[in-house]
């Protein structure tokens, strides 16, 4: 038996998160997702924050997640990739950006590593996005630390 039910009411009205930095690169429009794929982007950290990337190794995938600060609305149902001759599928179903929170997550690989942010290879995110955390990937094999 669950001895910590999820209270609603507790959980009702605005949760407020601070970006941890944003994303610098070529990107001012959104696109076909595989223009992002192979293409490097820079995450410049708040300076306070710079230690918290102690221990990340470059080659290692990691879960960058931001903010998608230029979307404007939402559809609960969406054409995949906006391709009108797809069927449409419900918003949890599809990596798209247009989602009731705009919360954007991608694992990208960590190229490099300096003191005040890392560069990263495909990250669908556009210049300036906020970024909201990083975290290594998950395993399903490994060991959860709190």
């Amino acid at each position: 038996m669950n001895k910590n039910p999820v209270n609603p009411e507790k959980h009702q009205g605005s949760i407020i998160y601070h970006p941890i930095g944003y994303v610098v690169n070529k990107f001012q429009d959104p696109g076909d997702w595989k223009k992002f794929q192979d293409k490097s982007s820079r995450i410049v950290l708040d300076p306070s924050l710079s230690s918290g990337l102690q221990g990340f190794v470059p080659g290692q995938r990691v879960m960058v997640l931001f903010h998608c600060d230029r979307v404007q609305d939402y559809e609960l149902l969406q054409h995949p990739r906006g391709e009108v001759e797809r069927e449409k599928r419900g918003v949890f179903t599809l990596r798209s950006p247009r989602r009731p929170n705009s919360i954007g997550v991608t694992v990208v690989e960590l190229v490099g590593i300096d003191e005040n942010g890392i560069t990263v290879r495909g990250l669908d995110a556009l210049n300036g996005t906020p970024v909201l955390d990083l975290k290594p990937e998950f395993h399903g094999n490994s060991k959860l630390t709190v």
